[in-house]
């Protein structure tokens, strides 16, 4: 906002809890308290705000999900002709890639935690938009486009609530014609489930020291596409998985085809964030995994229909910062909770969801209000999260140690041992540094030559960033934030060869070479699919993703 301009007097409302995020965290946490309130016949006030324009407009996952979670949270889905859970796994295919063939692995081979026997094929968008139907038939007020843009606290330094975002803020930050003070949003508990990376949970994080003695976060961009194939090459129930071409060996990362209803397949690309050489291109490496003569067959004669990205939690067990804070909880992926080697969180942020709102609902039956929920730190890793989280912990290290060959298959051992006898010859790896401290200068790498893409099977950002219905209101300020462009200059460009401009998705960030103000930094915000890469990968940290206004970003339809 422009110095010395006035704000307005906020509204407020106020709620037993707040819950920030309709994802799968949030929304079984509604949906838990308000059982659990129905249950003691007592009233309970639950609100839940989404920063997109509506639920699972945000939401990106692969996704196989282990029903663990929904089984317990709602016992009778199955006989729901409603529940979007249309398509169980049939069949689990393990593959290495090489630069023109691949091997299967045998099953036999994979520790049983990796069978997905059991699982489902789902839209993660569409599972939410059902729970979110759950929720709402049990009285949870849900606000779709309402981003919660700052964390209130009392004088004691507790949470009490949220505010949301102004709206109407012109790109010079003054109040526009249409300007509205944002609303705050007070609850005796505060639950935050914005997924990774996000932005209350980064300042939270902060603010009270909870990643004190955890490793640092690890991180991974995920890519995907959602395809209509030929019907002779759709093989409902099908999960398959690669690793290998075209990373190389010292480079984490593979992929996923997921085979649901209706002859569409999920492709998806997971590289770690943890790469070293700043001429890598996420979004070029997966469009060149297609091209593989293994996979490329699959989508022959087949039509693109959406595209994605979004950052995913690597560090599991040893870097899960501590989750509870005075008032609230940090839920889900923003706790990350995901289990790497699996690519499945679903069912822990759900997990998550219910616990909290047990604690949450036995602390306000006691008259609290507040105060940190122990009790839920205390127990998760004891429960079905942890040790879920426990027996993989080493895979991850061990990977990003000692290269995808040697580090896959100890890893694979390692899960072994700790699923037939609870323990690990290993104890319990570190992940080192964080992933913003990776990259090499760029004078010690070699630049990347990707092919250019066919319009068939490979395609360019800008058409891809067209298929996620990413929209902004042009006439607001930019919600990601440089701190100091002359370091952004010094460094990012001159020593790294502006990694931002490769490592973003969505060609949000440029280097314009050209000019009497050149090399300029420019950033298209209107691109931003909200995957937080920049945020994670900048070697500065220099870069800085904030909401914007609510409603914006990515409108994903079925993924």
């Amino acid at each position: 906002m422009a110095d010395g301009e006035a704000l307005p007097e906020r509204e407020s409302m106020e709620f037993d809890v707040v819950i920030v995020g309709a994802g799968p965290a949030g929304l079984s946490a509604a949906i838990r308290l308000k059982q659990l309130s129905m249950e003691a016949g007592e009233e309970l006030s639950v609100v839940v705000l989404e920063k997109g324009s509506e639920v699972g407009a945000h939401i990106l996952s692969g996704a196989v999900v282990d029903p663990i979670a929904i089984d317990r949270l709602i016992p009778g889905w199955r006989d729901d002709d409603s529940a979007p859970l249309k398509t169980p796994v049939t069949k689990d295919k393990f593959m290495v890639l090489g630069p023109a063939g691949a091997m299967s692995l045998p099953n036999f081979m994979m520790p049983p935690l990796m069978n997905n026997h059991g699982a489902y094929i789902v839209s993660l968008g569409n599972v939410c938009r059902w729970l979110a139907g759950k929720a709402e038939e049990l009285g949870v007020e849900i606000y779709p486009g309402f981003a919660a843009s700052e964390v209130l606290y009392d004088d004691e330094g507790r949470v009490i609530g949220v505010a949301t975002g102004d709206m109407g803020v012109t790109r010079e930050g003054e109040q526009g014609p249409n300007y509205t003070r944002g609303m705050a949003l007070l609850g005796k508990y505060v639950f935050i489930g914005e997924g990774v990376r996000g932005s209350l949970a980064k300042q939270l994080i902060a603010k009270y020291e909870l990643d004190k003695g955890r490793d640092p976060g690890k991180f991974g961009i995920g890519l995907k596409e959602l395809w209509q194939v030929a019907p002779e090459k759709h093989q409902q129930g099908l999960v398959q998985h690669t690793f290998g071409w075209p990373l190389d060996s010292r480079t984490g990362g593979g992929s996923f085809l997921y085979h649901l209803e209706d002859n569409q397949v999920a492709v998806g690309f997971v590289l770690h964030l943890n790469y070293q050489n700043p001429y890598l291109s996420p979004f070029d490496e997966f469009q060149r995994f297609k091209t593989h003569p293994a996979i490329r067959e699959v989508f022959e004669g087949g039509k693109r229909i959406s595209y994605g990205a979004r950052a995913i939690s690597e560090g599991g067990w040893q870097s899960v910062p501590k989750v509870c804070f005075p008032g609230g909880v940090l839920l889900g992926c923003a706790a990350g909770f995901l289990n790497v080697p699996r690519i499945k969180g679903t069912h822990n942020a759900m997990l998550s969801g219910m616990l909290a709102a047990e604690k949450a609902f036995a602390a306000l039956k006691e008259g609290r209000a507040n105060d940190e929920l122990a009790e839920f730190e205390s127990e998760w890793r004891d429960g079905d999260i942890g040790k879920d989280l426990k027996t993989v912990r080493n895979v991850k290290p061990l990977w990003s140690k000692l290269g995808t060959w040697i580090g896959i298959g100890l890893g694979g051992l390692d899960m072994w041992t700790n699923t037939l006898f609870g323990f690990s010859f290993f104890g319990t790896l570190s992940h080192g540094k964080p992933d913003s401290a990776t990259l090499k200068p760029a004078a010690e790498c070699k630049p990347i030559d990707y092919p250019k893409p066919d319009g068939v099977i490979s395609f360019d950002k800008l058409s891809s960033v067209f298929l996620s219905n990413t929209n902004h209101e042009e006439d607001q300020p930019i919600h990601l934030k440089v701190k100091d462009m002359e370091l952004q200059k010094a460094s990012e460009h001159d020593v790294y060869a502006g990694p931002s401009n490769r490592y973003c998705p969505a060609g949000v960030y440029e280097w314009i070479e050209e000019g009497a103000d050149a090399p300029r930094f420019q950033i298209n915000a209107q691109n931003c699919v909200h995957c937080k890469t920049c945020d994670i990968k900048d070697p500065n940290q220099n870069i800085t993703w904030t909401v914007p206004e609510g409603g914006g970003g990515p409108n994903y339809p079925n993924m």
